[in-house]
């Protein structure tokens, strides 16, 4: 990299030339005799700089040659070098182990994006691949917990450290928002690079000005901006890099760019974390959206070095659709992979939940440190519940305080043991700083959610008013009650350091709704004999109604506030996040009496849940949820996570599905064909929006079948797929046997004339079509004229879209004389020259 660099400083120092000349000013023996001994300067060559009509500026310029250059560059980059290699030793001793298991996640742009379908690599979230705002330097890669993002990060970092990758970036510095967060004193960004991320041997100065010279030479990296007490603001600047200042403060300058403009940022942090300020502020979002289901076999089989265990713990998983889902989720995946043994063993109780997954774990490990083989969960817990409930009262006293690393003093306030350490459960804190300080954290924040999940459930001592709490629904915008409201309940005096604010407070909020999700689970009829001995009966019972209680109340809080319908319109309810949560909570509980009770409620026609974060797993909660309701609804799925596997985890809830809407969710042909086996046995199923998924001409047979067999089908829309000609004749069979459906929209795919013309010939004679759109599909006067013919004897069409398309004047004088032939039709879009027409029967050659 030093190579490729030195072309850099050679422009550099070029520019620089007269600073260089006032810097040398003084010492031209000296350079000359260096220059010498180097072999870069002969003595004839000394002899000519010397000449005595020559001032010492114009000595200087003489000598100020590609040979001194290279000379200064060699002596220049000795440090800096030395520095990188330092640095790069410092990253790969802390991310050697990903090398056998590490599997990329699914990375997609964000919605603001250009190219948003763009296929995203990791070296892509450096590029300029999808950048928004070009002035920012700063890049967003965000998911939920457990996606992967800390992962994606060190995977980085090491291709970096080995040079396989980053190659434009002399020097990279890893951060954690986490580490940093529990940093008191004030710091400069030299202070931060220095003493959080490597502390040069010598010349700190040297390196910090070369570092503030060449910004497009640096990477930052910071994980976790959601695990930091503050809020993102703009609002405090700070433009001096050696001036000291709170670390969220200098943090917040360095991701707007006031601070170390130039230089190359990544942070990762949670969706709930991310407000319009900070959106401001960045180049790029990127999404990591977890595994793949081929990324699922991908992991399992780099994680098991036998490819017997491995292909058994793939068996296990496709023998189990909603396990399968849930390995959607890196950090489950890699929970279900260690205790294979269990999940082998454990035949028709395999892990149906969250909750089933992480007491796997929590089993795996207890067992592991008895040594013993072949023990039922019955009788474990209690062996080791005087651990749980240590390990279980530090976590819940950090979940409520957003205190993720613990000193060792922490651990003593909780009783926690070495013994207890020993487990796994806790591990010692990755620190790249100079601090010798022994500090501990849980092995991921979700592990730290179950165990304060475990504590609320377990502890004989819980306030009564814990449990409807932490189920409280806060606006977390206008009040920090929710927050507040925890410490009360603490045992002990553990006090926030500082008040929560804004996003902070919301994805300090998301945790403690991790942690009612475990509650949920915990307390679920399924685990009560896991319990017996750990809990009195009674207490345990009391805290099983205040949670069906807390979610009774939830949902309805939810159902509440639905507005009441426009005349003429559809009850519609717009889902929040939060809701969805709730969903999960009632799944997690695995009784379909509180499922029930909760739609028994739900009275609405269309239930809207875009941008959700709905992936595999959410899918199996909110069909476990919405196969109760009492009357068919719309529901929308739109701009979420959803894929293959998703979709097979919606099936159970079909039946009360009248329309589906699945934009934008990574659905193939093989999820596409089992909807459609389901969809065509549900009588409500009418409509279906599929546009913005990755369906080609395999997925239309499934389409044409559905359509000869249901004669009440009303719309289908297939837009910006990868659907050809192959494709609409293959759909024209199902279309020309339909007698039902209304709308048909196939915009932004590619089936040029010849798929033009078979649609038309299959829709001639309809008398149900009214509304068509074939934009964008490389249509041209041939397929125009096919549209044309169909246009005059099809009676109930009202609207054609056919503009972005290669139809000339031919083709449109066509489409007119169809009109005169068809009064019904109200108009056909089309364009011409970059000029969009609307042409109907009452204004032929309106131009819009």
């Amino acid at each position: 990299s030093a190579v490729k660099d030195r072309w850099t400083v050679h422009r550099t120092l070029r520019t620089q030339r007269p600073s260089l000349v006032s810097q040398l000013h003084d010492c031209i023996d000296g350079v000359l005799e260096a220059l010498l001994i180097s072999g870069h300067f002969t003595s004839a060559d000394c002899d000519e700089v010397c000449l005595p009509i020559r001032t010492p500026s114009q000595k200087i310029f003489a000598i100020y040659n590609d040979n001194i250059l290279v000379y200064l560059i060699n002596i220049f980059f000795t440090e800096i070098l030395q520095y990188q290699k330092k640095l790069s030793s410092s990253v790969s001793a802390h991310h050697m182990s990903l090398d056998d298991i590490y599997t990329e996640g699914q990375l997609e742009l964000g919605q603001d994006c250009p190219d948003v379908h763009r296929t995203l690599g990791l070296e892509d979230i450096v590029s300029m691949a999808g950048t928004v705002n070009a002035e920012a330097d700063t890049v967003l890669v965000s998911g939920e917990a457990g996606c992967g993002k800390s992962t994606l990060l060190q995977r980085l970092h090491l291709l970096w450290a080995r040079g396989t990758a980053l190659q434009d970036f002399l020097l990279l510095f890893p951060f954690s928002c986490r580490r940093l967060s529990s940093e008191h004193r004030e710091l400069s960004v030299q202070e931060l690079l220095f003493q959080h991320g490597c502390w040069p041997n010598r010349e700190q100065g040297e390196i910090f000005q070369f570092i503030l010279d060449h910004p497009h030479l640096i990477l930052f990296t910071f994980d976790g901006l959601d695990e930091l007490k503050q809020s993102f603001s703009d609002e405090q600047r700070l433009c001096c890099p050696t001036q000291p200042a709170p670390v969220h403060i200098l943090l917040f300058n360095i991701i707007q760019g006031a601070l170390m403009k130039g230089v190359r940022k990544v942070i990762t942090s949670r969706p709930e974390a991310v407000g319009p300020v900070l959106k401001k502020h960045l180049s790029k979002e990127v999404l990591l959206k977890g595994f793949s289901p081929s990324g699922v076999k991908c992991f399992i089989r780099k994680h098991h070095s036998d490819p017997t265990v491995a292909a058994k713990v793939l068996e296990s998983l496709q023998s189990n659709n909603t396990l399968l889902g849930l390995c959607h989720s890196p950090v489950l995946c890699w929970i279900v992979s260690c205790c294979h043994k269990e999940l082998l063993n454990c035949g028709e109780g395999s892990p149906q939940t969250i909750t089933d997954v992480y007491l796997m774990i929590l089993e795996h490990f207890l067992q592991h440190q008895r040594s013993l083989e072949s023990v039922g969960r019955t009788g474990w817990p209690q062996d080791y519940l005087e651990t749980v409930l240590h390990l279980g009262q530090l976590a819940f006293e950090g979940i409520v305080t957003t205190c993720y690393i613990f000193s060792g003093t922490d651990l003593e306030t909780c009783a926690v043991t070495e013994k207890d350490i020993c487990l796994g459960f806790l591990i010692q804190s990755k620190d790249m700083s100079s601090t010798n300080m022994m500090r501990y954290e849980f092995l991921h924040v979700t592990m730290q959610c179950f165990f304060a999940a475990l504590f609320i459930v377990l502890s004989n001592n819980m306030d009564r008013s814990t449990i409807p709490k932490l189920f409280e629904l806060k606006d977390m915008r206008k009040t920090d009650h929710s927050i507040s409201c925890f410490t009360a309940c603490l045992p002990f005096t553990y006090q926030p350091e500082c008040a929560f604010d804004g996003e902070a407070r919301a994805a300090a909020t998301k945790n403690l709704q991790i942690t009612a999700t475990f509650v949920s689970g915990l307390l679920s009829l399924r685990h009560q004999n896991l319990w017996l001995h750990c809990c009195p009966r009674a207490v345990r019972a009391r805290k099983v109604r205040q949670v069906e209680r807390c979610l009774s109340k939830g949902m309805q809080k939810h159902f509440k506030s639905i507005p009441q319908p426009v005349e003429g319109e559809k009850k519609s309810m717009h889902a929040m996040p939060a809701f969805v949560w709730l969903i999960k909570c009632i799944y997690e509980m695995q009784e379909s009496r509180i499922a029930k009770d909760a739609m028994s409620k739900l009275e609405v026609d269309h239930l809207k849940l875009t941008y959700c974060n709905i992936g595999p797993m959410e899918c199996t909660a909110l069909a476990y949820v919405l196969q109760h309701l009492k009357s068919p609804i719309g529901l929308q799925l739109d701009n979420n996570s959803i894929g293959d596997v998703g979709v097979e985890q919606l099936l159970p809830c079909m039946h009360v599905c009248n329309s589906l809407y699945l934009r934008n969710n990574n659905i193939t042909d093989e999820g596409l064909r089992k909807l459609i086996a389901t969809g065509i046995q549900c009588d409500s199923f009418q409509k279906i929006a599929l546009f913005n998924n990755k369906l080609t001409d395999a997925c239309t047979q499934h389409f044409a079948h559905l359509l000869k067999n249901k004669q009440d089908f009303l719309s289908l829309r297939l837009g910006n797929n990868n659907i050809t000609a192959e494709g609409a004749m293959q759909l024209a069979e199902g279309l020309r046997a339909n007698n039902s459906l209304r709308f048909l929209g196939l915009w932004g795919n590619n089936i040029g004339d010849a798929g033009a013309e078979a649609l038309a010939w299959a829709l001639e004679g309809s008398e149900s079509l009214v509304w068509l759109s074939l934009v964008g599909n490389g249509i041209g006067t041939a397929g125009a004229c096919a549209l044309a013919n169909f246009i005059k004897n099809c009676a109930s069409l009202e609207e054609l879209w056919l503009t972005e398309n290669n139809i000339n004047r031919t083709g449109v004088e066509c489409l007119i004389q169809a009109l005169e032939h068809n009064i019904h039709v109200k108009s056909i879009w089309y364009q011409i020259s970059h000029t969009f027409f609307v042409v109907g029967v009452q204004d032929w050659w309106l131009s819009v």
